[in-house]
This record gives structure tokens, C-alpha cells and sequence, in this order.
């Protein structure tokens, strides 16, 4: 197995593919006994990031809204991986409902809770809501995973320690340098374009991540919370898009988009590399440090958009309170 200080130098002239290989057969310390929980895992990047987690020894749990298909990813996730630590959980991140019976499901199985991936998402659909009203794009991509992250907090503080820092991620775009964050109007009532209001969403998960960063970090919580770019990947997240787009797609999808398998790269190292222990509030891509939008550093923003977002979900703003260890 190569070591991760080799692998770091080799990285500059190696392909994505022959990174994504190197990466994933690393000699990651091993993950046996954590559990991590990662959201659209039916399909996709979420579904290759919970099979190479799984591969790393972790207990997954795989949180989606289709109960077939769901068992079905589970099913093949064992006999790749040929693990037994592989779940299904139903959540329907349109619902806060069904969010709220998530966590509690999960926190009946008395389970510890090491690593979150928030990584489900719909892209560029029609103007349409959610069931508790919200525009679908903003409700699902982003206020779906503000309250499953907050709801989980307990848990996550409870099982981090000073050695082993527990993990938020969660899965951003490079979109949200082109987003435009709109406090007056969250959910794009009056001005509603799908490219707009999914580049909303992917800015406020930003905002979302440094602001939850900032409070566990004032709190003394053994917590981390960072964002990952996973880049331009070939998922049927692009159903909704433009007919000549799909097109161009198709013809360019080998040269310009990766596979999930790749795409899941930046996920799985932000998961389990230990240079990122104990460290949070970072903007990866490629599995590097890089900065992000310039607004999203805006602490005022953050400050704002988090408190709006407690009174969407019907929780407490901690915020002046400082979440407590």
C-alpha cells in the first residue's frame, strides 16, 4: 500500500482516474468501529462515497427517500465491499417531518456518530415546492441538511474527541461562486430560474458550514465541519437540464465529467484523511484547500442566513448562545 506522504507526491502528475485509484486504495488508517451516516447515497457520488467508506471498515448508513432502491444499494455495497456494516434509513430530505423521524430512529439504535456527509441534492428542476412549502431546490439541498445537521449535533459532540474529531461534510458545487444569496427572497418566489435557485442553495450550504464551524469551535466541541467541491460529475442529477445541454453531455461526458467513483474522492479524503484532523472550515476541491466565493467569508451573511434558517425549521437560534459542549 503506498503511504499518504508518497501519494501526496506523486499527486501533481498523475490523471484524476490514477488519483481516484491511488486515493481509495491508500493506507487510510483503518475506520473499523465508526459509523457515518451519508445522505442520497442510493445513487451517484453518494452511493460511491458510502461504498468506499464501507471499504475502510466504516458502519454506513444510507439515508434516502426510496425504500427499494435503497435496499438495493445496501445489498450491492455488501457484496463489493463484503461487509456486513452497511443500513438503510429511510429520509426524505423534502420533508421536515421525516427528517425529525430520522434522527430519531437513528438515535434509537444507540449508535455513536463519527462522520456526516451531506451529500444528497436535486439540481435545476422546475419551479416547484417542497412539502412544507419551501422552494425545492433551497428546501431539500440546503434547509433539509440544516436541520438533519443540527438535529445530529448532539450526537456528533458526544462521540468526537480531542483524538479524533468527529466530521461534518458536506457536498457543495462551483456553482456558488455564481450564486446569489437573496434574504428577502430564499425561495426565488418572484424570480425563479433553476440554475439561480440551485447556485443559491449551493452558497447558503457554504455560509451554513463556515457559521457551524465558527459556533463548535467557540463551543470547545471536538466537532469539524467542512465543505467539499467535488467537480463536474456524470450522475442523473442532470435529467432536469436543458435538451441541448443533455446533448452536449452526451457527447462529452468521457473527456469533461467525472465518474461518481472519482467524484467521490474529495468526499471520502475529507471523511478520513488525518492531515484534516481537527481541522474545519475549509472549502476542498481536488483534495486541497482552496478559497472560496468571497461572500460566503461575509460573517455577518452567515450570521443572518442561519438565523433565518432556525425560524424555516422550527429550531432555536443558538447562535448569540454559542452552541454548548
Amino acid at each position: 500500500m503506498p503511504s499518504l506522504q508518497g501519494l501526496r507526491a506523486n499527486m501533481a502528475s498523475l490523471s484524476v482516474l490514477d488519483q481516484y485509484r491511488l486515493y481509495l486504495t491508500a493506507d487510510f488508517s483503518s475506520q473499523h468501529g465508526c459509523v457515518a451516516i451519508v445522505t442520497g447515497g442510493l445513487c451517484g457520488i453518494g452511493f460511491s462515497t458510502a461504498k468506499h467508506l464501507a471499504k475502510l471498515g466504516m458502519h454506513v448508513i444510507i439515508a434516502g427517500n426510496n425504500e427499494r432502491e435503497g435496499q438495493e444499494a445496501v445489498k450491492q455495497i455488501k457484496e463489493e465491499t463484503l461487509t456486513s456494516k452497511v443500513e438503510f434509513l429511510f429520509c426524505n430530505l423534502a420533508s421536515m417531518k421525516s427528517i425529525r423521524q430520522f434522527v430519531k430512529d437513528f438515535k434509537a439504535k444507540n449508535y455513536p456518530l463519527h462522520v456526516l456527509i451531506n451529500n444528497a441534492g436535486v439540481m435545476m428542476v422546475p419551479q416547484r415546492k417542497t412539502v412544507d412549502g419551501f422552494e425545492e431546490q433551497f428546501g431539500v439541498n440546503y434547509l433539509g441538511h440544516f436541520l438533519l445537521t443540527n438535529l445530529l449535533l448532539d450526537i456528533l459532540k458526544k462521540t468526537g474527541s480531542p483524538r479524533h474529531h468527529a466530521r461534518i461534510i458536506t457536498v457543495s458545487s462551483s456553482t456558488h461562486y455564481v450564486g446569489e444569496l437573496n434574504m428577502d427572497d430564499l425561495h426565488s418566489r418572484y424570480c425563479y430560474t433553476p440554475c439561480g435557485a440551485y447556485a443559491q442553495s449551493k452558497l447558503a450550504l457554504v455560509l451554513f458550514s463556515y457559521q457551524l464551524q465558527q459556533l463548535l469551535a467557540a463551543g470547545g466541541s471536538h466537532v469539524t465541519a467542512n465543505v467539499v467541491d467535488p467537480g463536474v460529475v456524470n450522475t442523473n442529477l442532470y435529467k432536469h437540464v436543458f435538451w441541448l445541454t443533455k446533448v452536449v453531455k452526451k457527447l462529452t461526458y468521457w473527456l469533461l465529467f467525472k465518474t461518481p467513483d472519482e467524484g467521490a474522492i474529495t468526499s471520502v479524503y475529507a471523511a478520513v484523511a488525518p492531515e484534516l484532523e481537527g481541522v474545519g472550515g475549509c472549502y476542498l476541491c481536488h483534495e486541497k484547500i482552496i478559497k472560496s466565493s468571497s461572500i460566503t467569508y461575509d460573517e455577518d451573511l452567515q450570521q443572518k442566513l442561519w438565523a433565518e434558517s432556525c425560524k424555516m425549521v422550527g429550531i432555536p437560534n443558538l447562535i448569540n448562545k454559542v452552541i454548548s459542549t
